[in-house]
């Protein structure tokens, strides 16, 4: 892989069901990657590897696989659909060079697309999109078109127009080259087809697409736009490039369309990605900071001839290697059998061997260089979002965000003698998984798992008994409450104490208001002379009182602290001191503060018939659900509501019960808020 240009790290990201995984197994067909096609439904797809995809016929973690198309390398990571799993998007958008959005073409843009297009802008990965299923009952490119606009406020740029919709859908009219691409049934999986004249009845309406195309490209390019309103010819090339500069700089994104179940559109849409997504030089200098106490930021050219430097994005138990990590190289070369520096933890480690990975299958390689994407074996002690690079040149680069569990379930061994075994491979999981949580109950002594949803922990339990042969009894899910409070507070506090034959000594005064912004401690300092030493001791202190709230020992969200006054002895005041004066003064506020316990709610959508409309509402009412919106969409409604997670245990099996199993929803975590005067009372605390 010496030229670099050639090739494209790339991810397909979509709602569930949008067609994600369907369109990876065509790509993987049509590149000669596989020689038989596989389909999600029968289970036989070949990113979905794992027994549990298999039989649920959903994606849960991401797989990566390579392969080549018109002399290019593309590197492919199929991501989950479920809002569950949302965490393997996040870690494979940290380390991709670019996107393929697979959007449904009869819904358009769906809740979870949304969230992960906000990954993807997080990390500034340029992208297109593919609308899907152009075939189905209710099929619109238009509408589709029309909410990436409206949803995800992008600028899309049809490339494309169907050619016939639904049932009649057999083609795509490349509004580049003017040209009708003609699938002629579904032989040989639509491995061919037919480049031919655009149809009489289709020129008038692909002539307008083109000009709105071009208008809507001139405004991005003054070269062109000058063309354009001369009505000089535009080349093919001349367009290209344009959208391609455009592309990476995330200001537009190129839309195509078709039917990946249908074999009908994926050659042009690998077309695209070798054309307009970005190769691994591309997207500039990366970004870390030094490993030193400053940490200053520092640039690393994208090169081979640079010191070693990659960013561990995921990390897998495998029968046969043990831990498996997933690496992105973004500098200089990586030998089997080389040491390697951690930057988090600032010890060596060695790489033992070097895998190119096929989904669960894997090849051998001696030596890899930037750009590549590969798996790793011999390290003990990396996690996910850890900086390998060179002992002699340290670098740290940006982490990947976890989100917090929103749901526990208490976990026990069916044999009191695999207690043992099951800890152990509960921490093996927890290692994959960075958004599994273990811990024990204080005062059951219980373990408890916490996760993203239902079927995350479901698949965790499932995975126990298959993998690693340990039989489980599980509670009912427990939600996981948070803690704010109702009004602001000042508390003063003084810690003056001997410890041992030593006097400690710390004063502050602190202000204590409620905030919004549910993220974590927002924290101010208004005493311009206390020693920057002492200010982080107070912060720190700040933040480990928040672990625990004063109602039922859930974590604090929602609280803004400002130092408003310190006083420090120079013989006696000490880092320890600020810290623990700190945590009492905040113990004290929250307390003063009115504290109030926080339910995690959601935010539901539910596409539902006209017919059982009514009985959907009445089932969220009784949820303690607020119908937020309802709009038509054919012959569905769409009912958007925001509910409490703890009413929603068991939704699926009820919604198929009131609707006949015509309905089907999704949901996503929004955010927290106070729990009703009448609920607390069912609660003990």
């Amino acid at each position: 892989m010496a030229d670099l240009t050639r090739v494209r790290n790339i991810g397909i990201m979509a709602h569930i069901d949008a067609g994600k995984t369907t369109t990876t197994e065509r790509i993987l067909y049509y590149t000669g990657n596989i020689y038989k096609v596989g389909e999600v439904h029968e289970g036989t797809a070949t990113t979905d590897w794992m027994i549990q995809e298999q039989e649920r016929g959903i994606t849960i973690t991401s797989a990566a696989v390579s392969c080549s198309w018109k002399d290019h390398t593309i590197n492919i990571i199929d991501t989950p659909g479920h809002v569950d799993f949302t965490i393997e998007v996040e870690r494979s958008l940290r380390v991709l060079d670019g996107a393929v959005a697979v959007l449904d073409g009869v819904h358009g843009v769906e809740p979870q697309t949304e969230t992960v297009w906000r990954q993807a802008d997080r990390y500034r990965v340029p992208r297109i999109c593919f609308v899907n299923k152009l075939d189905r009952v209710g099929a619109s490119f238009e509408n589709s078109v029309e909410t990436i606009k409206t949803k995800l406020l992008a600028h899309p740029l049809p490339l494309q127009i169907p050619i016939g919709i639904e049932e009649n859908f057999r083609g795509v009219i490349d509004l580049i080259n003017q040209k009708a691409l003609i699938w002629q049934g579904d032989e040989e999986w639509g491995k061919h087809y037919d480049e031919v004249e655009i149809p009489e009845d289709m020129k008038a309406p692909a002539q307008a697409a083109r000009e709105k195309m071009i208008e809507t490209l001139s405004e991005f390019d003054e070269s062109l736009m000058e063309k354009y309103l001369e009505g000089s010819s535009i080349s093919s090339e001349e367009i290209d490039k344009t959208i391609r500069r455009v592309t990476l700089s995330i200001r537009i994104i190129p839309v195509l369309c078709g039917s990946a179940f249908r074999n009908k559109g994926v050659q042009p849409l690998l077309d695209a990605i070798v054309k307009y997504l970005p190769d691994p030089m591309e997207l500039g200098d990366v970004i870390g900071l030094t490993t030193d106490d400053k940490e200053e930021a520092l640039a690393r050219r994208r090169s081979p001839d640079e010191p070693f430097s990659a960013l561990a994005f995921k990390i897998v138990s495998d029968n046969f290697v043990g831990l498996l990590t997933y690496v992105r190289i973004y500098s200089g070369k990586l030998k089997s059998g080389e040491v390697f520096l951690n930057a988090r933890t600032g010890k060596k480690d060695r790489v033992q061997k070097i895998f190119k990975m096929q989904a669960a299958q894997r090849k051998e390689l001696k030596e890899v260089i930037c750009g590549d994407i590969v798996g790793i074996v011999g390290p003990k002690m990396l996690a996910t979002g850890d900086t390998l690079c060179d002992p002699k040149h340290p670098i740290r680069y940006e982490s990947v965000l976890f989100p917090e569990p929103v749901i526990f379930q208490a976990i026990e061994a069916k044999q009191t003698s695999d207690m043992e075994r099951l800890e152990k491979s509960l921490r093996r999981l927890e290692v994959e998984d960075p958004t599994l949580q273990i811990k024990e109950d204080q005062e059951t002594g219980q373990i408890l798992i916490g996760g993203m949803g239902e079927l995350h922990l479901e698949i965790i339990v499932d995975r126990l008994k298959r993998e690693f042969r340990v039989e489980a009894n599980v509670g009912k899910p427990q939600v996981a409450y948070r803690e704010g409070i109702s009004f602001s507070s000042t508390v003063e506090k003084v810690w003056d104490r001997h410890v041992g034959e030593r006097r400690q000594y710390a004063r502050i005064e602190i202000k204590v208001e409620p905030t919004d912004d549910q993220t974590g401690l927002v924290f101010e300092n208004k005493v311009a002379n206390l020693p920057e030493p002492y200010a982080k001791a107070v912060q720190k202190g700040l933040r480990n009182a928040l672990t625990a709230g004063p109602i039922a020992g859930f974590p604090v969200v929602g609280v803004k602290a400002t130092l408003l006054g310190a006083s420090v002895d120079k013989e006696c005041s000490d880092e320890s001191a600020f810290e623990i004066v700190a945590g009492l003064t905040l113990r004290e506020c929250l307390q003063k503060g009115q504290p109030k316990l926080l339910e995690p709610m959601m935010s539901l959508e539910v596409l539902v018939p006209d017919a059982y409309l009514s009985n959907v509402i009445t089932d969220l009412n009784g949820r303690r659900a607020k119908i937020q919106q309802l709009s038509q969409k054919g012959e569905l409604q769409i009912v958007d509501a925001l509910t409490p997670l703890s009413e929603m245990f068991g939704y699926s099996t009820d919604l198929r019960s009131v609707s006949q199993g015509r309905a089907n929803y999704s949901m996503k975590f929004s955010r927290y808020n106070e729990v009703p005067e009448e609920v607390m009372t069912k609660f003990h605390y």
